[in-house]
Formats: structure tokens, C-alpha cells, sequence
């Protein structure tokens, strides 16, 4: 799967099918086969990854460590070594404000701040030896979505609309629905990179209209296809050199055109039921909850329907996203009930629906937080250990995998980087990682670089 070029317009097809069909790559924006495919491993058709904005404590969520109860208030230099800090404002050991209890059959240790994620423990793969290579939000966030700390190469979900397409002509690859936070970083963590412009995370919004500029600017339908009309018949006028980023722009155009009325259409929830909503949290008078469980409704609906890669983004709880420096109590518990139902509801509709064995669902955050206290009452940025978890297609649910010391702070079995989450997520799909590569600056780039193992412990 080494490909330098666009996928095939049907011009180029038909020129090129002449020297052979396996240089032929239809247009993953036309539905069409795209160069990793159909693989006969795939467990996964969709993934729907759960960002928690931030960065959240892996001590106050699924790593329980009762040793901070003991050592509360202690000064954490005369028990461990403590790495340079963000903020380097480094306080006492901080033990968790939620009781922690062994959930479902599986027994896996779920804080009181996920009450009824918690009821879905047995579903859960939770890994607790994740780690970064980035302290701060804005490159620990590339790293989760593109692993790279630089701005400018592919996100993870446009690594898999190039690898595999789409299900659905009518909507594009990679699909981010906005809460109303983008994470810090901006938009690349969204984009394309140097993959094919066709491939970047389109961004739907809490909000109406859903997709910013979606609505066309001619007054009927027949003018705007007209146009469209015009500009292929113009851009055959000469077979012979291929313009792609004409191309793109083209498909873009085309897909966008498709989308007017197929958004519209995805994102009206007037056919839910209300017992549907109510699972979701729609109804919540906590209008984060709302509007979360609004945008995860919109992600089952969206995968019902082919989509490939959608992103759901944390709503603002009127304060600083998972990113508690102070106020952990407060912060922790509004960004969790702003998230706790929706998630929970996710899970019990995709299974409901048949979605949940071929769907696969990330909960993760850029980094974890210290198990000692910023100030009094806050935590810092934590790189050196934290937990993530994985649901639904291939993966075995119940089980914890990796372990970081007494104090939840540096991980000490199974250690992981994000580059083995993409490298498992993708073989979930279907592809080997390795071989998803593009020719850009003289060599064959991947999105797990030259990293990157399958987490096989968490798979069924």
C-alpha cells in the first residue's frame, strides 16, 4: 500500500487500464475500493474515538491506588523521584476524592466519577501503561492523533479513509462532530497532511448548520449542478496531464454537494425515540450532558450509515476542559457528568443495535496527571503513565492490561505509546500498519512511523 498519488479518476481509469489493474485506486470519496480494503482480518468496519479534552486523571478514573490514601499529604520528593513538572508547582500527594469499586463480573476497578460507564465494565479493555512522549497539550495532542508531535502530518482518522475508503458515498472518510472545544493544536489535528486534501476530518457542529458553509450559494439545485457539470467537461478537455489537486478540489466539491442533503438528514434525531434520547442523556437539564449525548447519538446514527472515522470533542462545563491545575473535585466531576451518560448510552444502543461487534470505541485523552498535587487541589501533567480504554470490535472486554507503580505516576509493566494504539486500532480494521505507507519527502511514511506493536492481550 505504497501510493504517491490520488486514488483514480474514472478519466484516468479509463486512459490507464490499458498498463494493467493493479495500479487502478478508485476514489475513496466516491465509495469506491481504497488501497488497504476489505482485508480479511478486519474485526472493525467503523471507529468512534471519545476525546477527553485535556488530559484525565488516571488515579481518579480506572488506575486505583489506594497507596495515596496512605501517603496523603506527604511530600512526594521523600518517596519517589519527581520528574520537572509543566507547571513545576509541585504539592503533597494528593489521594483520589472518589471511592473506587471492582465493577461487573470482570472485576475491573472503576471510580465513582463513571457510574454508569461503569455498568459497561465487562465490555471494557483498559489500559493503564499508556504514555506520551509530550508534556504539554498542543504536541501531546499531534501525538495522539498523528503520532507525531509536529504540526502537519496525517491524523489517524485520515490515515484510515486513505487506507480504506468509505462506506457511504455521501459522506466523507473522517468526520469530527464538535462538542465546542477543539483540542489545543487546532484543526491539524484534523488534517490531511501530506495525504490527499479528500482525506481531512470534516468538522460538524453543535450548532445549526451543523457543517460550517454547507449550504450553496446558487439559487437552485439544477445551477449548482451545472457548475459542476461545466468543470469536469473543462477538465477533460485535457486527458493528457493530470492536474490531482484539481481533482481533489472536484471530489471535494462533489462530496460536499452530496452532504447537503445527507447531513441534514443524519443530524435530525426528530425519528429517535424519546426512550432513545433519554438513554443518551439528551434530556438532561446539565446541558453539557446534552449536548454530548447529542453528538454521540449523531456518531451511531453516522455509523449505521458506512461512516469510517468519527472524533466526538468534550462540550465546555464552564471550566478548563479535563485540565484541572486546580479545582480537580470540581472540574473532574463536571467533565464527568457531561460524558458518563452519553458513553454509557453509546455502548448499550451500539450493542442494541448489532454495531457494537463491528464497531470499535477509544476513550482517551492526550496524558494523564500527576498522583501528587499542583498547589493544594489541582493536578499537573503527567506523561509517564495514564489510562485509555477500548470497546466493541475484536476487543476483550473485561480486561486490564499494563501496570504504573503504587502512586499511579510512571508505568512499570507493559509499557505503551500511542503509536501501539494506532498500530492495534488499524489491525482492527483490517491493515498491518506497516504497510500503510505514502511516498512524501523521499521516503515511505506510515502513521506509527517506524513504531508501533499490536496490543494482542486486549484483543478477543
Amino acid at each position: 500500500m505504497n501510493h504517491t498519488y490520488l486514488p483514480l479518476t474514472r478519466r484516468e481509469w479509463l486512459s490507464r487500464s490499458a498498463n494493467g489493474f493493479g495500479a487502478v485506486a478508485l476514489s475513496a470519496m466516491l465509495a469506491e475500493r481504497s488501497p488497504g480494503a476489505a482485508l480479511p482480518v478486519a474485526k472493525a468496519k467503523a471507529v468512534i474515538f471519545l476525546y477527553m479534552d485535556g488530559g484525565p486523571s488516571q488515579v481518579d478514573t480506572f488506575d486505583y491506588k489506594p497507596a495515596l490514601a496512605k501517603y496523603h499529604g506527604k511530600n512526594p520528593h521523600e518517596i519517589f523521584t519527581v520528574e520537572p513538572t509543566q507547571f513545576a508547582n509541585v504539592g503533597k500527594v494528593l489521594q483520589s476524592p472518589w471511592k473506587f469499586a471492582r465493577r461487573g463480573k470482570s472485576g475491573l476497578w472503576v471510580s465513582d466519577l463513571f457510574p454508569k460507564i461503569a455498568a459497561h465494565a465487562d465490555d471494557l479493555a483498559v489500559v493503564k501503561s499508556m504514555t506520551s512522549k509530550f508534556p504539554e497539550h498542543t504536541s501531546a495532542n499531534y501525538f495522539l492523533h498523528t503520532g507525531s508531535g509536529v504540526q502537519g502530518r496525517p491524523s489517524w482518522g485520515a490515515w484510515c479513509g486513505y487506507g480504506l475508503g468509505s462506506g457511504n458515498k455521501d459522506l466523507p472518510t473522517f468526520l469530527v462532530l464538535n462538542g465546542g472545544l477543539i483540542p489545543p493544536g487546532g484543526l491539524d489535528n484534523f488534517n490531511s497532511g501530506f495525504l490527499p486534501a479528500a482525506f481531512q476530518g470534516s468538522v460538524l457542529r453543535a450548532g445549526t448548520p451543523v457543517v460550517a458553509n454547507i449550504g450553496r450559494l446558487e439559487p437552485t439545485d439544477a445551477r449548482q449542478r451545472a457548475k459542476f457539470d461545466l468543470m469536469r467537461k473543462l477538465d477533460a478537455l485535457n486527458p493528457d496531464k493530470a492536474d490531482r489537486e484539481i481533482d481533489a478540489a472536484i471530489t471535494n466539491y462533489e462530496t460536499a454537494y452530496r452532504m447537503q442533503t445527507a447531513i441534514p438528514a443524519l443530524t435530525d434525531l426528530s425519528s429517535e425515540t424519546a426512550e432513545t434520547k433519554a438513554l443518551y442523556g439528551i434530556d438532561s437539564k446539565f446541558a453539557p450532558t446534552a449536548t454530548y449525548g447529542t453528538q454521540c447519538l449523531i456518531a451511531r446514527r453516522l455509523v449505521e450509515r458506512g461512516a469510517r472515522f468519527l472524533e466526538v470533542t468534550c462540550p465546555s462545563v464552564g471550566h478548563d476542559r479535563w485540565d484541572q491545575h486546580d479545582r480537580l473535585k470540581e472540574g473532574h466531576e463536571k467533565n464527568a457528568r457531561a460524558v458518563d451518560q452519553p458513553i454509557a448510552g453509546l455502548l448499550a444502543d451500539l450493542k442494541r443495535r448489532g454495531l457494537f461487534d463491528s464497531t470499535l470505541v477509544v476513550w482517551a485523552g492526550e496524558f494523564g496527571r500527576t498522583p501528587f498535587a499542583q498547589g493544594a487541589d489541582g493536578r499537573d501533567h503527567n506523561p509517564f503513565g495514564f489510562s485509555v480504554f477500548l470497546a466493541g470490535a475484536g476487543i476483550k472486554g473485561g480486561t486490564a492490561f499494563g501496570e504504573t507503580d503504587d502512586f499511579g505516576y510512571k508505568v512499570v509493566q507493559g509499557k505503551l505509546e500511542i503509536h501501539d494504539l494506532h498500530a492495534t486500532m488499524l489491525h482492527l480494521l483490517g491493515v498491518d500498519h506497516t504497510k500503510l505507507t505514502f511516498r512524501f519527502g523521499g521516503r515511505d511514511m506510515r502513521l506509527t512511523d517506524v513504531h508501533g506493536h499490536v496490543i494482542p492481550a486486549i484483543l478477543a
